[in-house]
């Protein structure tokens, strides 16, 4: 009982650490005039989720609910993640969630990469305030911006990477799950590798 106790203080301890940490970069961040996506945004959508959280998922950029919100993944591709994360056994609550980009592009088109730089400190800094075991990159443009690789998300797929000494597995974005159903089971594929990482079986 004392052991049990004692680790749960532990990950108390360390989730305080983990939250301080992160509620430092927000407020860096601030209002954020970096670059020219804060014209138009409604909200600067920073992440949510445990700050203590073993996994993280890493999506592109703020949607229209997302803007509206203040939230990640909240609209139709979020509520997907959702089912993707229970199928894992876990809850959201469980798991961080945050974008490589914080405002939300016009149209929702494709981040630029001038705003991609103006944000990639305050991504490596939750990085490194999160200490996550495992990063799962969610589509072609957060994978190749975590990674430093143009290779397209299909062949980038199902095989681990490392970002700064942390396992990372590229896989689908939701959203095209959504469009393509057929990437489904590739998916869920990539998403049972994790899952036996974070319990200890060590995969390729």
């Amino acid at each position: 009982m004392r052991t049990e106790i004692a680790a749960m203080m532990a990950k108390g301890a360390e989730q305080n650490i983990s939250h301080d940490a992160l509620r430092q970069v927000r407020d860096e961040l601030g209002d954020c005039q970096r670059c020219k996506l804060h014209t138009g945004r409604i909200n600067i959508v920073f992440g949510v989720g445990n700050p203590a959280a073993e996994l993280v998922f890493i999506g592109e950029a703020p949607g229209f609910h997302e803007d509206k919100q203040g939230e990640p993944f909240v609209g139709k591709a979020g509520g997907l993640l959702d089912k993707m994360i229970d199928a894992m056994g876990l809850a959201r609550s469980d798991v961080y969630i945050l974008n490589i980009i914080k405002c939300r592009p016009p149209g929702n088109r494709d981040p630029e990469p001038d705003e991609m730089a103006a944000c990639e400190p305050f991504l490596i800094r939750q990085l490194a305030a999160l200490e996550p075991k495992i990063i799962v990159a969610l589509g072609r443009y957060a994978a190749q911006a975590l990674l430093r690789d143009t290779t397209g998300i299909t062949k980038m797929r199902g095989k681990w990477r490392t970002y700064q000494g942390v396992r990372v597995m590229p896989t689908f974005h939701p959203a095209y799950l959504l469009r393509n159903p057929a990437a489904k089971r590739p998916c869920w594929n990539d998403l049972q590798l994790v899952m036996a990482e974070l319990r200890g079986e060590s995969t390729p």
